[in-house]
């Protein structure tokens, strides 16, 4: 919807009676505008937030219930958290701030915590002995292990160890032929996810193997991965292996190759190429040399903040793109480098750009409560990127320590010399032998306890703030602010400042509120 003005300043439009600016009018101003300087002006509501639906894209083929990705920050994103946002409908991105073999093992773990079928699970043989299963339960969490006369997946089924067949052995070298449950309950390769369900469910045991006409292990079930199916509905899973999903970052060194292909064997599902400044011929190269070598794996390029490195970046073949340059909690790019872009601006014109081709877009950066979140899905974004919010969660790396009474959790950027020492120094092009600069800080979050209660919170809220506008998708959200009927004003200082709490003499928030 365009509007004309007339000499008298007044807009000729169907509808005299039309609040508040297009999308389009409030962007050409040429100012770069923050998720704060916009209020969006309600709609009208004929329907429950049980009818909203935030399904976002994550990349090309990758799909998430719940629009909420987690950053691959060392103190944000390790396995445990990209299980916890998987089985909430997100999905995580693990860090690179590691070896490739320490990342590759994360990846490992997401994927072998399964609802339905584990088509590769870990196997022992007769020969080994009970310390080889402390060893897989310690590492994995799990002590449920098939045994096959080879010891790998393929061999001849000849038996199972659970925890009720060692825990109260105390020698540790016993093998495991001595000690294993021969008496099997199995399902068949041959049977649907269903009916091997159903023999699982009869038989009351914690695992069924499923294997071929001549006995040999092809695949495994988990009571356990039954509950998870009805306890998480809206898991992110891959469709074929109903595996969990899992992105996983990496640089541009000719190192990353060898990394990505370490990953890529993990059984990740994206590669995120992990960046301050996107557009680089060393980034252009990296998303070629994965989307010939790795086809069937989504790569997500970035970070970008115009559409003009958008435009390369998809030129280079990205599944998806990710948006942000200076503007997270802890980054100072934008002080120390003076480059960057308000967040709002960048997700708008990147976002529309990004529209015309397919690609989705990941608003990274800038969000501290619901009504960023909202903001940025309506702004185009296909999905939001959390660092901070996630930080000081029960799954994020790190132990809790109090200070003036106060639960926290260390939180640092990607950019700051503590990361940098470890690793993350090729994020920012800093060679080993050169002083470097930091472009991030240190400090701590407050403690918002386990995800299971938190990511219910955030979804509750954003699927309010769509039904206050009027819309029951992130589709809708975004054709409604291209046609220019969700309505937008400019806040100023004194707008925000009312906008927010004020006027108490004092103030309390829940554990999981902002």
């Amino acid at each position: 919807m365009s509007f004309l003005w007339s000499e008298n300043n007044e807009r000729e439009d169907d509808d005299p009676w039309v609040d508040g600016f297009s999308c389009s009018e409030i962007f050409s101003s040429g100012q770069g505008l923050t998720y704060d300087d916009l209020i969006l002006l309600p709609g009208h509501i004929d329907f429950s937030t049980d009818e909203v639906n935030i399904q976002g894209r994550f990349s090309k083929n990758i799909t998430i219930k719940a629009p909420f990705v987690s950053s691959p920050m060392d103190t944000v994103t390790g396995a445990t958290m990209a299980i916890g946002m998987a089985l909430h409908g997100g999905i995580g991105v693990i860090h690179n701030n590691q070896s490739a073999e320490e990342q590759a093992d994360q990846v490992r773990i997401v994927k072998r915590y399964k609802n339905g079928f584990i088509t590769k699970p870990l196997t022992l043989s007769p020969e080994h002995t009970i310390a080889d299963v402390d060893s897989i339960k310690f590492e994995f969490g799990f002590s449920g292990v098939p045994i096959t006369d080879n010891g790998e997946i393929g061999g001849v089924l000849v038996g199972i160890v659970t925890s009720r067949d060692v825990d109260f052995i105390e020698d540790r070298t016993i093998k495991l032929k001595d000690v294993m449950t021969t008496d099997l309950v199995v399902g068949m390769d041959t049977g649907t996810l269903e009916e091997n369900n159903q023999i699982l469910l009869k038989s009351k045991k914690a695992k069924l193997p499923v294997v071929d006409d001549d006995n040999r292990l092809v695949a495994l079930m988990s009571r356990t991965d039954l509950l998870k199916n009805r306890d998480f509905p809206l898991a992110t899973k891959d469709p074929a292996t109903k595996s969990l999903r899992v992105a996983a970052a990496i640089g541009t060194r000719l190192e990353d190759k060898e990394r990505a292909k370490a990953l890529v064997e993990a059984g990740v599902d994206a590669i995120v190429i992990d960046s301050s400044q996107g557009d680089s011929k060393y980034q252009h190269m990296m998303i070629k040399y994965l989307k010939t070598n790795f086809p069937k794996v989504d790569v997500v390029g970035g970070n970008v903040v115009s559409m003009k490195q958008a435009k390369n970046l998809i030129q280079s073949g990205v599944d998806g793109l990710r948006i942000g340059m200076g503007i997270g909690s802890i980054c100072t790019t934008q002080e120390v480098c003076a480059v960057g872009r308000p967040q709002a601006s960048a997700v708008y014109h990147v976002a529309r750009f990004a529209d015309q081709y397919g690609i989705p877009v990941i608003a990274d950066g800038g969000i501290r409560n619901t009504g960023n979140i909202v903001k940025a899905l309506v702004l185009g974004a296909s999905t939001v990127m959390m660092g901070s919010m996630l930080a000081g969660t029960e799954e994020a790396p790190g132990e809790y320590f109090y200070q003036d009474g106060v639960r926290l959790k260390r939180y640092r950027g990607m950019g700051s010399l503590e990361a940098m020492n470890k690793g993350s120094k090729q994020r920012y092009f800093v060679k080993s032998n050169v002083v470097r600069v930091a472009q991030g800080v240190s400090g701590a979050v407050q403690d918002r306890g386990p995800l299971r209660r938190y990511i219910p919170y955030i979804v509750q809220g954003v699927k309010h703030g769509f039904q206050d506008l009027g819309v029951k998708t992130c589709v809708e959200a975004k054709k409604k602010t291209a046609a220019g009927e969700i309505r937008f004003e400019l806040r100023t200082a004194s707008a925000q400042r009312e906008g927010g709490i004020h006027s108490l003499h004092s103030y309390k928030t829940n554990k999981i509120g902002f």
